[in-house]
């Protein structure tokens, strides 16, 4: 497994316990025991917080983006899985470094997340969403 592709899964699996916690926790010490429990000694640890730390940051925008673009199926009433995929997806797509990471490598590595930990339809409703909301940004360019 590519090592930004793990950072993303250890990331996921974060937000997982965290979200299911009601955000209660503190998620960096969650995001710390699961770099030491699944990460290893890889080179994405920075990669990982920044992250999860800008996921945090921009919670409450990237929420009522979801809520913009699947209007038919509230935040809280999406899947745990799915609506923590299109937070890191989200988050990559339109707050993170373009250069570090393109849009559609984003989108590609959101849908890969969700094919491997959603259900059988997250695949679909993660590219659904995020292409929905990267053909409005290419509008906007």
């Amino acid at each position: 497994m590519a090592s930004r592709h793990l950072a993303r899964s250890i990331v996921l699996q974060s937000l997982f316990e965290w979200d299911f916690y009601h955000r209660t926790s503190d998620l960096s010490k969650i995001v710390k025991r699961n770099i030491e429990k699944f990460g290893g000694d890889f080179d994405e640890k920075n990669f990982i917080n920044r992250l999860s730390k800008g996921i945090v940051k921009n919670f409450t925008k990237i929420n009522k983006i979801i809520e913009k673009a699947a209007p038919e199926r509230p935040v809280e009433q999406l899947g745990i899985v799915d609506r923590n995929i299109l937070r890191i997806g989200l988050f990559e797509l339109l707050f993170g470094d373009k250069k570090e990471v393109p849009p559609k490598v984003a989108i590609n590595e959101a849908i890969e997340l969700a094919k491997s930990f959603g259900s059988e339809s997250s695949g679909r409703f993660v590219n659904g969403v995020l292409g929905a909301i990267y053909k409005e940004m290419e509008k906007n360019l």
